[in-house]
């Protein structure tokens, strides 16, 4: 992994482990439901950058190098699978 990019991924995770924490506090002290629902979004929004940067990682490397290896099929299959689940959400 790029080590900029996972720098930039685990402190973002660090940040994400924060706001769980946080939104488990919020569920058991049964805080305003918008608020909650704020917060769950803002989880959600936090992981979809850590996605992308992961996605980046994996495009700037594995995929170069499958490309560069003759493994064109194997790239192509795996980012199909990956544009596909997000689609599902």
């Amino acid at each position: 992994m790029k080590q900029n990019i996972k720098k930039k991924a685990v402190r973002r995770l660090k940040i994400i482990e924060g706001q769980v924490r946080g939104f488990q506090r919020m569920v058991e002290e049964e805080k305003y439901c918008i608020d909650i629902i704020n917060q769950s979004l803002a989880i959600k929004e936090a992981l979809s950058s850590v996605e992308d940067l992961i996605l980046e990682n994996h495009l700037s490397t594995h995929v170069v190098e499958q490309m560069k290896s003759g493994k064109e099929a194997k790239a192509i299959k795996e980012i199909l699978s990956v544009y596909k689940m997000s689609k599902k959400k």
